[in-house]
């Protein structure tokens, strides 16, 4: 066995499959969620087709005042985390309503953050360990239709950033995850082209692959990463104009 990985947000339509690849490489997996109970069946589909321990797990990125202990009472101890803990929220709302604007924020920004505190102070005291946090692509500039969102996954990112500045000198890695549109029930009642998106499957294998050999940043899919630069670079008179 290869030790313990540690999903957040295990109900996500990435984090799934991503658990699957995981077990079937050989990790024992902790599938943590707001709803646990919703995760037997995949434990118990794990267990018996990868012969890998799979526990269902209590967690929530707004309960704040609970994470360290929930961190610390793991036994054994994950030595990687992936925190997929995203909600797109209501834009229209939002706009309207500060109760909406500080849901997306707390679940996509200060909740991540909150728990990836903990585990941060502890990877650094044992100079070992991976945290893998998932971002957005979209993130990289504010769009009309959900600058919010992309306002707290791009809060995310930096603060990703940021801590994989502050733990390599500890050896221990830190990779942003930037996908790009994927096919999830957060994101079903929005109109992507169908050639700019991507199964979940595809997601879960770009980030295990990133996280395995040690990348800091994965775009997914990869063709994203050239198009997040155009994104970026567009001009803002130009993209005063588009329809994002």
């Amino acid at each position: 066995m290869k030790g313990w990985v540690l999903i957040l947000g295990a109900m996500s339509d990435i984090a799934r499959p991503l658990a699957r690849l995981y077990a079937a490489a050989g990790y024992n997996l902790y599938l943590a969620d707001p709803q646990p109970e919703l995760l037997a069946d995949d434990c118990a589909a794990i267990k018996t087709d990868c012969g890998v321990e799979a526990k269902p797990l209590l967690f929530d990125f707004l309960y704040f005042n609970g994470h360290e202990k929930f961190f610390h009472r793991l036994d054994p101890r994950p030595s990687i985390v992936i925190c997929i803990g995203g909600y797109l929220g209501d834009h229209q709302m939002a706009m309207g309503d500060m109760e909406e604007v500080s849901r997306i924020v707390q679940i996509n920004f200060v909740g991540p953050v909150s728990i990836l505190n903990v585990i941060a102070d502890v990877f650094e005291k044992e100079k070992a360990g991976c945290i893998v946090g998932v971002g957005a692509a979209m993130a990289e500039r504010g769009c009309r239709r959900h600058y919010f969102h992309s306002a707290a996954k791009a809060a995310f990112s930096t603060y990703l950033s940021g801590l994989r500045h502050r733990l390599a000198p500890s050896g221990v890695h830190v990779l942003t995850v930037k996908p790009g549109f994927v096919a999830t029930k957060m994101t079903a009642g929005i109109s992507f082209p169908r050639w700019l998106t991507a199964r979940p499957e595809i997601a879960a294998r770009d980030i295990f692959r990133a996280q395995q050999k040690g990348s800091d940043v994965c775009y997914t899919p990869a063709w994203w990463k050239p198009l997040a630069w155009l994104f970026i670079h567009l001009p803002e008179w130009v993209f005063k104009r588009t329809y994002f």
